[in-house]
Order: C-alpha cells, then structure tokens, then sequence
C-alpha cells in the first residue's frame, strides 16, 4: 500500500485493466485460450453422473424427506380428518335412514343426491393439495436446479405417501355413513363403494397436483382448479342429464372422471337387493329406473368401467404431475444485485474515503448542510434490570426441568443516546432480538420485569411507537406498491396531520437521497426471491420506510444478514446517516466484517442465557473494547489485522469461560466500566428541568377518515397491479359465464317437464357454488399476504385495525360488481331466461350479494386462523355443508326436521331461493309430469320456494356480507397469530 499518496477512487474498469495487464492475468488468459486436455486430470476429478447416488437412494431419500415433512404439518392432515369426520356425522344424520324410504323414483332421488354428495365430498377433500404443493415448489426448483434429485424421485413420494392417508379419510366416511343411510345392506357393495371413492380422491389430488404444477402460484391454481372441477360437475351427469348435454360438449361428458365415479357409484347401490322391485311410474325395475332418470347406465360393468377410468386418470394426472416438475420454471426472474456506478465510475454516491465511518461523516455532512425538512426531537432510552421469561416449554419440562419459567433475559442495564451508533452482539440464543423486542414494545407474550424509560420518564407503548421505529430482519412489504408509493404511504399515516402534503413529500424525497432509494423510486416492491427489489435493496426499503415517520429512536435488526460486502456497505453507510442527523440507532449485528463493525460507535455486549458482558465505547480501531478484555487474565491477545468482531466473540465464548474460569457476566458488573453505566443511566433516566413526558391527543398520527383513505389508496393500488388475482378472476368469470351459456343453452325457456326445471336449478346451482368458492379460494392468498405486512405496519402504531378491515373490504365492492354484472349479461342472454327487467335486475342482484359474501367469507377465514393453509381447510368444510343444506341435493321439505334450521342459516340456499324464486316464482306454465301442477305451485310443493318471500330474501343476502365483514374486521383487530 501507498500511504504516502493521496486517496483517489478507483473505477471497477481501471482495476479489471489493471489485472488484465499483469503477468498473472496474462497467464490466465493464455490458459483459457487453449481447451484444457481432461487426460492430464485425475479419472475421478470430473463427474460422470448427473446425480451424486443412485435412483434408489434418490427415492429413499426423497420419501424420508417427504414424510418428515408431513409429519411436520401433522396439524392440517388431523385438522383435514376431523373436519371429514364431522362432515360425515352431518351427512348421515342428514340423509338418516329412519327418514327416508326406497318406494319410488323419488326415493331413489334422495339416494343419488346423497351418493352424489360423497363423491363431491371426497372429491374436494383432494383440493387442499393445492396449497401443499404451491409451498413447497420455490425449495424444489432451486434443489431441481442444483441437481438435488430429479423430479420424479420428488413426485412419486408425493403421490405414494398420500395414499395410506386416503385409506384412513375414506373409511371414516365410508364407514360412518354406509349404514347410518342406509344404504343396500352387503358388505361386498360396502367394500366396492370404499374402493371407488378412494379412486375417487387419489384421482382428484392427483389432478390438483397436477394442476399446482402448471399454474404455479396460489391464485392460478385456485382458478383453474375450481374450473376443472366446475367442468366435471356439470357435465358428470346429475347436474344436467345425458340427454340434455349439447352436442358440442358430449366429448366433455365422456372425459368427465365424475361421470365415471357417478355411474359406478350409483350401479353399485341400484343393483342391491334392496332396490330390486318394480317401479311405480314405468315399468322396470326401480334401480334401474332411478340410474337412467339421470341418463346414466345401469348394467353392472359400469362398475369396473369407472373404477378403471380413475385409475387411467390417476396416473395421467400424476405423469403430467411430473412433467410440469420436470419442465416447468417459476414465474420471474432472479435479481441481480447491479451496482449504481457505470464503467467510468460515475456515481450519485460520492465516495470520499476508503473507511465506512469516514465516508458516512462526509455523506452527512452534505445532509447536515441541506437541513432536515422535518425536525425532530431527539431523545434517550434507559434500561434497568431488565428481566423477559416465557412460560417452560413443554418439551423440557418432559425432560425433568421443574421451574415454570424460562429466564431468557436476565436482569441487562444499558442506555442508547441521540447520535450514538450502538451495535446489540452476542453469540446465537445470547438474546440480542429479544432484548431489541422488549425495548421496542414487539414480545406478543411472556412476561417483562424492570425499568424502561424514555428520557427519564416510563415508557409507555402507546407513545414510544409514534417517535420510534424497527427495522425488523425480515423485510415485509406489500409487493405490488412501488418503493416511492411505500415510503408515501407510510409518511401519510405516520407523521402527525400537522405537516402538509407538500412538505410530507418534500420529506419523502429528502428520506430516500438518504438511503440511496432514488434511482429505485418507480421500482415495484415485488416478493422477495421471486421478483422486484434485491435483499439489498429490500433492506434500505425497509429503513426508509422508518425513516419518513421522523423518528428519534430506532431499532433495526440485523440490516446487514444476507448481504455481500458491497450491498452490506451501503446498507451501513445509510444507517451511519440515520445517526448522524442526531437519532437514536441500536442494530443487532451478526459477524460484521472490521469496517462495518468500526462504524459503530458503541457495544452491546451478551453471552448466552441473557446476560451483558461489556457495554461500552469500541473506541479508534476498537481499542477500548481490546483493551477491556485484554486486561484480563488468560485472555489471548488479538493478533495484527485480525477482525475484532471475531476475536471478541471468540475470547468470551462458553468454552473460554470454562477453561478460564471465570464468568465474564460477573467480571463485567464487578467493573468500573459497569460503575459508570449505572451512573449513566441514574443521570438519564433523570428528567431534565423543564421536560415533560410524551403526550399525544390522539392515538394515531392521523384522524380515523385519513387512516381509511390511505389504507384504501394502497389497496388501490396493490389490487390494479395484481393481475394474477384481479385479472384472472375476470377472466374465469367469462369463461365460466360462456361455459355455462353453451352447456345450458337456452334451457330457461324450458318448463314443462320436472327435470327440465331441475336443468335450470342445475345451472344456477353450480354456477353458484364454483363461482363463489373461486373468488373465496384466489382472496385468501391475497389477504395473507397483506395480512403479515398489517402485523408488522400495526405494530408501528400506523393505523388502527378497523380503517384497514374498512379499506380490504371496500376494494372488493367494485371488482365483484363488475365481476357479476359481466356474468350476469352473458349468462342470462344465453341461457334464455324471461326478458323481463325486474327478473333480470332480481338475477343480478343475488349474484352480486352471493360473490360478495363469498369473497368475505374468503377473508374472514384467513383472519380467524393461523395461516392459508389451514384458511383453505377449513373453508372448504363449509363448502362442503352449504353444498349439503343449498336445497339442490336435498330440497328442504326433504330434509329431517333437526336439520331444516341450518337451510335458513346457509348462505347458499338464501341464494338458490332467490334465484329460482325470482325466475319461476310467478309462472303458471303447466309441468306436465308432476301432476298437471303451475311451475309456482310446484316448486312451492317441492323445494318451499314462494315468490312473495323474495323481500326476506332480499335483505337477508344483504346481511351475509356485511356479517362476514364485520367478523372478518373483529378478528384482525382482536387475534395476532405472529408468535414473538
């Protein structure tokens, strides 16, 4: 090194000539102009194998891997079998055998419905497949990538492994409800019905996998799944009969797996015994006669025809299943980390030195020189004996522990002051982020002991979160605002509604010339891994999200995890600015490398079990810090250029104290340096003549409208740019709407027969039951995500939950609006119901209010649970029973008088009600084949629907939405599932 000369910058081009130029270089560049000869090299340097074992221990391997992790999620395979179970106590009583008669076709209807119900049941209990598959799909790509295995030896375990849980879930079903039905009393159709419906469900995971592997995300695959099943439902053959199919959809009918399970299902039962007398209406026998009222086929090789179609369709879906594995990438692209500078050096950062705390000093001194926009009141935080322990955990009291507690911070004292850099170390489990959670008011449990205050007077939380902010480790953003949106975003809820638009904004701009961020300023968030902004980048996002709330404390943990030298350097250099404006910074730090840990002007000391060991200045190069342990006996000098990071963490470690015997928790408060920071903290937590406590008239920075307007400006804009929720959903809506316009084409006009009205119940059933599932299943990933970005923008006391909830719920209204009215045009046109325009504005408005419910209940069910997964769960056992109670499967005079309550409690038959009500209410059209009655009568004799009760029915699809919001906004304010 040439100390005698002036620093100069050097460009990245001057450096790379430079190597290019010296002997080394120039040797290298021979060697790489010539092939290299592989006979000169070891036989075994070079690999001949893609894979490093062989395909059995690939697979082996693989499924030990497989069932870790399902035993791991144990919880949603038990939540997934109770919620089956109960499913099945419900049906059985539903359909109990006591209340229902095998005399007539109508008999036989009942019957079907409930077999009908099984299949779907067991069907779309493969569904949660799904989710599984979409999780765990960004590990297998980068282990795909790298040549972990192939995709096979992942798939098949995924497939294999499923089926013993399959077995179990349908014998559950099976078993409980055979008897209790009362269904053909032979234990060889017993056995036959269990052996289909567990074709049944590996044939629909296998496509839901098959599915996940195309669509590759949560909302896509929701999407086209429901589609899938929508397709196979309404052309399986008990929604709209053979006979009835189009022409042009009858291949569809034959590709169906559901008109298979359906046919082999319903022979298996109609040939029994039990079902062997004549019918009453038609010559025949009455099984037979029920299987060919909905147009199937009733010879008994039906059976072995649909179990053999479900093992075909079984294998193909979980073939493709593994081509998607094999040739399919994820959506995006990586990021690559690229430097601001351009070849010649140039650069909007100027560099002025080759040491971090020097060139900080020359950054700020440009800040300094401009002035904040915003001033800010700087202020000290104290800390005395403070002590945090958590109730034992279970699992170590098994092990003979007898205390109740577990102490993980054990009585630390320490002040951080206004423009002091103070770095929080320690060894893994020493307590650095619990002890910065504590401080900030994070820890969502436990128990916290001792004294806390700001500038000599007690903290309080409601208070300390409008003048502090954290910088949490995990960088939580929503993904579909740009950085500048974000950084607006968070100014405009949390600086007080004193400051003006203009100079908020002017203070924005200010913030982000701080961090770097202008060049990033039009930049989409993104998600992390996956697209926009780099794990660099991400974190002085996250800084400057802090920062635009003009804070005079802040926490940040661990800036630097993750980042190489360069990004981790300019992440450091900004977080140098945020001290040198004159605030308050702790950052818990992870091995620094000598130049980030030299900028710190303070340390934070801890060892393992809680406990502080030095608390103190580092001094120039860290000499106070060397100086204070050296001083010790037995402790190893630190040698010329060593990092004293390391040598720090080195010389006080377990293993050292043991071997020197000594307690360097106890050496430290036996110190003078320990002397001197009580004293420091007795003179802090002192309040200066003249101050007064922190006091704010409001809760929140901004008014309650304001917290509305900014909530619902972000959801704007995050719903705009998320095409794969809004855009898809419009998508499948016309599609769906087209399908179903072809499949029942002109059927509305249709009412002279019983199954002609059966048709058009069909169509406004499915059409019911998949549209609204679809736009609860694609909301729930949406609100999950945004979900952990609310804990996190709750917690810095942004918003209060409610204008949130009011916000989330809002930005649907005009979607689902626009969504229903487009369905509603085409399929009302298509399928011919009455040109009336009352009829026609009664058809939109039950459509509008049912999606509108369906995407609340959405909602509301991620915000009573822990996460998606178990969201979807249990979503789609309510599914499940509004299905049962719609009144499609079982009309309502039908039903047993224990159950006929939930019909008036299921959202879904308020729905079918008011659609076929509206529709056919008032006909006095003649159906031929139920005793000469008028389609009003018929339909009031047979399913209870009246067309003067369409008022009730108005004002109660009203409430199901506005009930589904209100919960879902009680539950995001009262339950927080993050566990810190």
């Amino acid at each position: 090194m040439r100390r005698d000369e002036p620093y100069r910058f050097i460009t990245s081009k001057e450096f790379a000539e430079a190597y290019q130029s010296f002997n080394v270089g120039r040797e290298v560049a021979e060697e790489l102009s010539v092939p290299f000869d592989k006979s000169k090299s070891h036989p075994a340097a070079l690999t001949t194998q893609m894979y490093g074992i062989g395909k059995l221990q690939l697979l082996k391997v693989c499924t030990q891997r497989e069932f870790l992790l399902m035993k791991r999620n144990s919880f949603a395979y038990n939540f997934k079998f109770f919620q089956l179970m109960v499913m099945a106590l419900i049906t059985m009583t539903m359909f109990f055998r006591t209340k229902m008669s095998k005399d007539n076709e109508t008999d036989g209807g009942i019957y079907s419905g409930a077999l009908f119900f099984g299949v779907i049941m067991i069907m779309f209990n493969g569904m949660s497949e799904t989710p599984m598959t979409i999780f765990k799909l960004p590990v297998f790509y980068k282990q795909r990538d790298l040549l972990f295995f192939p995709p096979w030896a992942y798939a098949l375990p995924s497939w294999i492994l499923k089926v013993p849980i399959t077995l179990i879930e349908v014998s559950v079903w099976v078993f409980l409800t055979y008897y209790v039905i009362g269904f053909d009393p032979n234990v060889g159709r017993l056995f036959k019905q269990f052996l289909l419906l567990v074709m049944v469900n590996q044939m629909a995971s296998g496509l839901f996998r098959f599915i996940s592997s195309v669509a590759r995300t949560m909302g896509v695959a929701m999407t086209f799944g429901s589609f899938a099943v929508l397709l196979q439902v309404a052309l399986g053959g008990f929604i709209l009969a053979r006979e009835d199919v189009k022409k042009w959809w009858i291949w569809m009918y034959w590709s169906s797996p559901l008109m298979y399970s359906q046919n082999a299902i319903l022979v298996n039962e109609f040939k029994g015994h039990s079902w062997r007398k004549n019918a009453t209406s038609s010559t025949g026998i009455l099984g037979d006669v029920v299987v060919e009222s909905r147009g199937f086929f009733a010879e008994a090789k039906w059976y072995w025809i649909g179990l053999g179609a479900l093992l075909g369709y079984t294998i193909v879906f979980n073939i493709c299943y593994m081509l998607g594995l094999q040739y399919l990438n994820p959506y995006g692209k990586p990021q690559a980390n690229v430097s601001d500078d351009n070849e010649n050096g140039e650069t909007s950062i100027v560099y002025s030195s080759n040491s971090l705390d020097q060139t900080a000093a020359n950054g700020v001194t440009e800040t300094k020189k401009k002035g904040m926009v915003l001033p800010f009141e700087p202020y000290s935080l104290t800390f005395d004996n403070v002590v945090y322990s958590v109730d034992m955990p279970r699992e170590m009291k098994e092990q003979g522990t007898s205390e109740d507690k577990l102490v993980l911070l054990k009585g630390v004292s320490g002040a951080f002051r206004p423009g002091v850099l103070t770095a929080l170390m320690g060894v893994s489990g020493a307590g650095k982020t619990t002890l910065m959670d504590v401080l900030a008011g994070r820890k969502t449990g436990g128990y916290i002991e001792g004294d806390i205050k700001i500038s000599g007077y007690q903290k309080k939380q409601e208070t300390f979160s409008r003048i502090s902010g954290y910088c949490e480790q995990n960088d939580i953003h929503s993904p579909f605002v740009t950085v500048y949106e974000s950084l607006v975003y968070s100014a405009w809820l949390r600086l007080p509604d004193s400051v003006d638009s203009k100079t908020r904004m002017m203070f924005v701009d200010e913030v982000m010339e701080l961090v770097e961020l202008v060049p990033l300023k039009s930049a989409l968030v993104g998600l992390p891994g996956v697209n926009g902004l780099s794990t660099e980048q991400r974190k002085r996002l996250t800084i400057a999200v802090e920062l635009v709330a003009n804070p005079s404390i802040i926490f940040m943990d661990e800036p630097t995890s993750g980042l190489d030298a360069r990004a981790a350097a300019i992440v450091m250099r900004t977080v140098r600015n945020t001290v040198d404006t004159g605030r308050t910074v702790v950052c818990t730090i992870h091995q620094p490398s000598i130049d980030i840990f030299e900028a710190f002007d303070e340390l934070f000391l801890m060892k393992r079990g809680g406990q502080e060991i030095y608390v103190g200045p580092l001094g120039h190069h860290s000499s106070h810090l060397i100086k204070y342990f050296e001083s010790m006996n037995g402790v190893s000098k630190i040698k010329g250029g060593y990092n004293p990071a390391t040598w720090m963490l080195e010389v006080t470690s377990s293993s050292q104290e043991v071997a020197l015997g000594v307690d360097f928790a106890e050496v430290y408060k036996n110190s003078d340096l320990f002397k001197s920071n009580k004293s420091l903290i007795l003179e802090l937590s002192t309040p200066l003549p003249g101050s007064k406590d922190l006091y704010f008239p409001t809760q929140f920075s901004q008014s309650f409208w304001s917290q509305c307007m900014a909530c619902l400006w972000k959801q704007h804009l995050s719903y705009w740019r998320n095409t794969s929720y809004t855009a898809v959903r419009f998508l499948f809506t016309t599609l769906i709407a087209v399908t179903f316009g072809t499949i029942f084409w002109n059927l509305g006009t249709k009412t002279k027969r019983r199954q002609d009205l059966m048709n058009a119940m069909g169509s406004m059933y499915s059409a019911v039951l998949f549209l609204g599932v679809q736009n609860s299943s694609s909301v729930q990933p949406v609100v999950s995500v945004e979900r952990t970005v609310f804990y996190r923008e709750k917690a810095a006391g942004m918003f209060s939950a409610l204008p949130y909830a009011f916000a989330q719920v809002a930005i649907e209204i005009p979607y689902v609006f626009m969504q229903s009215s487009v369905y509603g045009l085409v399929v009302y046109a298509m399928i011919g119901f009455e040109w009336n325009a009352g009829k026609f504005f009664w058809y939109l408005f039950m459509m509008f209010f049912t999606l509108l419910y369906f995407t609340y209940y959405g909602m509301m069910s991620v915000a009573i649970t822990p996460n998606q997964n178990v969201a979807s769960i249990v979503s789609a056992f309510f599914y499940g029973v509004w299905n049962l109670f719609s009144g499609f499967i079982v009309p309502r005079p039908r039903m047993p008088i224990w159950w006929r309550w939930y019909f008036w409690a299921c959202p879904v038959s308020w729905t079918l009600y008011g659609l076929i009500a509206s529709q056919f209410g008032d006909l006095e059209d003649i159906v031929v084949d139920a005793d000469n009655l008028p389609v009003k009568n018929f339909l009031d004799s047979n399913f209870g629907f009246k067309h003067s009760f369409l008022g009730v029915i108005a004002a109660v699809m009203i409430a199901f939405p506005t009930m589904f919001a209100v919960t879902f906004a009680y539950a995001i304010k009262v339950f927080n599932f993050q566990k810190r």
